[in-house]
């Protein structure tokens, strides 16, 4: 039997987001073109999420459409909300298994090369001031991603650390009021700052940041090592690596995309169990 490659939508995650997509009606009168399928087009845009290659090359012998029509299917679901419900979805479904750990959270951020500028870059000072931007993501005790959020290359990562822990969307799968606060929080010296360490007590969460000024060897990497694996797999994404899209908000679709991605691996993971 062929295996199956990545960038084929599997069943079960089909089943999670047809529902999510907008429905459109063919016009009665001049109907035009045949519509793409929604999961060809979908195959087409996890390939190049994958990949990395560039819209226009996106092979038509695959049958996935042209890389226009790819693109324009992303930015509309991402204007319609999609990646973010399918995101909380999967979200609530692992809650509901138990298997996010609530216990803890550790934070980080990294850059990459935004080739194109565009909003949400900036001269990156760890690249000689060319155009970057920064992935800030926030996740779990067990490194399942739980917020992603994009800024300029510019932009100190202990600014971003509120607004993080804000983006956690409410978590459902269990009775009672949906979650969408850790115990405590992880972070590297990045985030050292006492008026932030404040701000995060405020909203009944523990701060656990490393300090400036001393020696190595805190002991609080045996738990931020979550968040740097969770980047190494969101990195994993060819089209992640490095920023080609001029628009933030195509880039936030792959990443949110990506975090979905990563959530139905895990599920699976246990499903398998």
């Amino acid at each position: 039997m062929a295996q199956r490659r990545p960038w084929e939508v599997e069943d079960g995650l089909w089943e999670l987001i047809e529902p999510l997509l907008p429905q459109v009606k063919r016009r009665f009168h001049h109907p035009g073109r045949k519509r793409l399928d929604d999961r060809k087009a979908l195959c087409g845009i996890l390939f190049v999420l994958y990949t990395g290659i560039p819209w226009e090359f996106l092979p038509q012998e695959m049958g996935y459409g042209s890389g226009m029509t790819c693109w324009r299917r992303l930015r509309d679901w991402q204007e319609a909300g999609v990646w973010q419900r399918l995101h909380e979805l999967l979200l609530a479904k692992l809650n509901a298994a138990g298997l996010i750990d609530w216990s803890r959270a550790a934070v980080d951020g990294s850059h990459v090369r935004a080739v194109k500028g565009g909003p949400k870059s900036g001269p990156s000072p760890v690249d000689r001031s060319r155009a970057g931007s920064k992935h800030h993501l926030i996740t779990d005790g067990g490194g399942i991603p739980l917020a992603v959020t994009l800024t300029g290359g510019n932009r100190n990562d202990v600014t971003q650390l509120v607004p993080l822990i804000e983006a956690i969307p409410p978590v459902r799968g269990r009775r009672g009021r949906p979650r969408r606060r850790p115990e405590m929080v992880f972070a590297d010296r990045a985030y050292d700052h006492d008026k932030y360490r404040k701000l995060v007590q405020d909203k009944g969460i523990q701060p656990v940041i490393a300090r400036r000024g001393v020696g190595h060897g805190s002991g609080l990497g045996v738990y931020r090592w979550v968040v740097e694996q969770c980047f190494a797999l969101l990195h994993w994404f060819r089209r992640l690596r490095i920023r080609w899209e001029v628009r933030d908000d195509i880039h936030e679709a792959f990443l949110s995309l990506g975090c979905s991605l990563i959530c139905w691996r895990r599920l699976k993971i246990h499903s398998l169990c």
